[in-house]
């Protein structure tokens, strides 16, 4: 997989993407990831990317132009045939598991990191992005959910982590919450290992497994049960 990002601050993103499992990937040659500085792209003597909105609004709007240039460069230089383009928005369909296993399958991804008040909305109308958002909140830019949204990506990819089976059995892999786990002691400060866990009984222990996780899902996300009872996924 090849992993474009657009962005505004480059060095807010190379630090994490030197680390932990994003960086054993690279070295793994299992995902290239390419940084992109919107700035060079830009027609202003001052590389300037911004400026204020037609309207009279407040805040500052990234330009068309550069924007456009940088796309369009990433495409021509390696020979993408069919772009999926991301762009990181609190306007955006909140990003779930089931988006990261379905962006985990493509050969080619570029993030477009917003900034300011957005972008210009030629960007969104011209080239049909993927609009995803991380929470009903909003972050100074895009940079630090296309981070989030790279690292649920990056994990799935086959090869990435040592077991694939582990990220399987995540939470909102099978739209509900994972179990509880535990590991040694067995005994911490007279707080003790379920007893189901110590039997060996594989059978016993995934049904114990099966429970938990569904009534972890119960208290905490009730809306993932009402989900996947409409979708015919849980037999309560």
């Amino acid at each position: 997989m090849k992993i474009h990002i657009i962005t505004v601050f480059p060095d807010l993103l190379q630090s994490p993407l030197d680390e932990s499992i994003i960086k054993r990937s690279q070295e793994k040659q299992l995902v290239e990831i390419f940084i992109h500085n919107l700035r060079e792209y830009s027609e202003d003597k001052h590389k300037r990317v911004d400026d204020y909105p037609y309207g009279g609004s407040p805040g500052m709007i990234l330009k068309p132009e550069p924007i456009f240039s940088c796309i369009e460069s990433v495409i021509e230089q390696f020979e993408i045939s069919e772009p999926r383009l991301i762009f990181l928005t609190p306007q955006g369909q909140k990003f779930v598991q089931s988006k990261a296993i379905e962006l985990s399958q493509q050969d080619n991804l570029i993030f477009l990191c917003g900034h300011y008040k957005g972008v210009d909305e030629r960007v969104r109308e011209y080239w049909k992005m993927d609009e995803i958002s991380i929470g009903d909140y909003v972050l100074t830019g895009g940079e630090l959910p296309a981070l989030v949204v790279i690292d649920s990506i990056v994990r799935l990819i086959p090869g990435v982590i040592s077991n694939i089976n582990s990220a399987k059995t995540d939470s909102f892999y099978q739209n509900r919450l994972d179990c509880p786990y535990y590991t040694r002691p067995e005994n911490y400060r007279g707080m003790k290992v379920p007893q189901v866990l110590l039997s060996g009984h594989h059978a016993e222990i995934k049904k114990w497994q099966e429970q938990q996780s569904l009534e972890r899902t119960k208290k905490i996300r009730e809306d993932l049960i009402v989900s996947n009872e409409e979708n015919g996924k849980i037999n309560k």
